[in-house]
């Protein structure tokens, strides 16, 4: 792997997972030191990073973590919204239907009262997406739904203390699988359509008791 994709790699994990927090200052000395590269390959990974909106250039060689609120949740939705429907759409059209039954199965089977049940369950969701993906086959699509899901896992933190919200989260992955799997296309939009609905409420409603918890 080149030295500007271990550091673009390193640092798009850190922002998704909350290490690198909104505001965080990138100085291009420090980060090149604390990544063991160079500053043209930092350079190139930050490029990479701005180019997906995860950070933003305040000086020439300073480099912020951009922030993320409910105007930007509620954009993120919108597109989201589009494109997951579309691909529902056409993955019940185009998709194995053995491989979504199987997947309805293993959604069935999630259990959030272990230790590692929250991350089996999002293991889960990346398979799916990735079945969607290739179900799908249009490669215009599958791009811009991977731009999405980049700014997905930080939305996403938002909600993963919530027990109830992720449980109603398994039930819908599980009709839209079991949809796509029965090849009915109006079902697996819609069910879509109302996860959708339930996420961005339920993530909108947690970041709103963060800002009053902070006030």
């Amino acid at each position: 792997m080149r030295a500007s994709d271990r550091a673009y790699a390193t640092l798009l994990e850190e922002i998704q997972s909350g290490v690198l927090s909104p505001g965080t200052v990138l100085g291009e000395v420090d980060q090149a030191a604390r990544l063991g590269v160079s500053r043209t390959p930092l350079r190139e990974a930050l490029g990479r990073l701005a180019a997906d909106g995860l950070v933003a250039q305040q000086s020439p060689r300073v480099t912020v973590v951009t922030a993320i609120d409910a105007g930007d949740i509620r954009e993120i939705f919108e597109v989201r919204r589009a494109l997951e429907e579309s691909a529902a759409r056409l993955a019940a059209e185009r998709g194995d239907a053995a491989a979504f039954a199987a997947l309805a199965h293993d959604f069935a089977r999630v259990d959030l009262g272990t230790a590692r049940g929250a991350d089996g369950y999002y293991a889960l969701i990346a398979r799916f997406d990735a079945s969607l993906d290739a179900a799908v086959a249009n490669d215009y699509l599958t791009a811009a739904l991977r731009t999405v899901r980049t700014h997905l896992v930080r939305v996403r933190r938002l909600a993963r203390d919530n027990p109830a919200r992720l449980a109603a989260s398994v039930s819908e992955h599980r009709l839209i699988a079991s949809a796509i799997a029965a090849r009915d296309a109006d079902l697996a939009a819609h069910a879509t359509h109302v996860h959708l609905h339930n996420a961005l409420e339920s993530i909108l409603g947690a970041l709103e008791l963060d800002q009053k918890g902070a006030s």
